[in-house]
């Protein structure tokens, strides 16, 4: 039986699991209590936050999934990067971190029941953000009905416009 404060550690964990999208795993080794803070805000301003958690609470605050989720992943000193939002600003915070700092390692993620391994991770970070995606799903489904639209439009114009130049023809005939 877990001590009261591993059991609020879990049951805050928990909760964070159940509300993030997906997780993405870190060795934070080297880094500076500055450094994470920095990062951490960093993260919020994202749409995800960082924690440090004891691998086995987090197994334990995983549940089911836990066993799904590479043993490479939770293994070692590890902070638990909750992405509640916004996947690929997170995921690109993140890297952008790890590379200026060097110290920092991102080991991979869990996104949709899925583990993801660094370069998939690397992969997510490169998509446009959640509002390019929409705009761009909204413009493949607008571009055909817009098409119709002019398609129908000529064919409805097209006799008008023969009229109107036949009248005109007529009119400078008049004259």
């Amino acid at each position: 039986m877990p001590t009261a404060e591993k059991a609020q550690v879990i049951e805050q964990a928990k909760e964070w699991y159940s509300q993030a999208t997906g997780v993405v795993f870190t060795d934070y080794r080297g880094l500076t209590v500055k450094e994470f803070q920095g990062l951490r805000n960093d993260l919020r301003k994202k749409g995800g936050e960082i924690h440090v958690l004891k691998n086995t609470l987090f197994r334990i605050a995983a549940g089911d999934d836990a066993a799904s989720m590479s043993a490479d992943l939770h293994n070692g000193t590890t902070a638990f990067a909750f992405v509640f939002s916004n996947e690929a600003d997170v995921a690109k915070a993140l890297l952008d971190f790890a590379r200026t700092s060097k110290k920092l390692v991102v080991k991979g993620g869990y996104f949709g029941g899925k583990s993801l391994t660094t370069k998939e991770v690397e992969a997510l970070s490169e998509l446009p953000p959640r509002e390019v995606l929409l705009s761009q799903v909204i413009g493949a489904i607008a571009a055909p009905l817009s098409n119709l639209v002019g398609v129908v439009e000529a064919l409805y114009a097209d006799p008008i416009r023969t009229i109107g130049a036949v009248a005109d023809k007529v009119n400078e005939g008049a004259e």
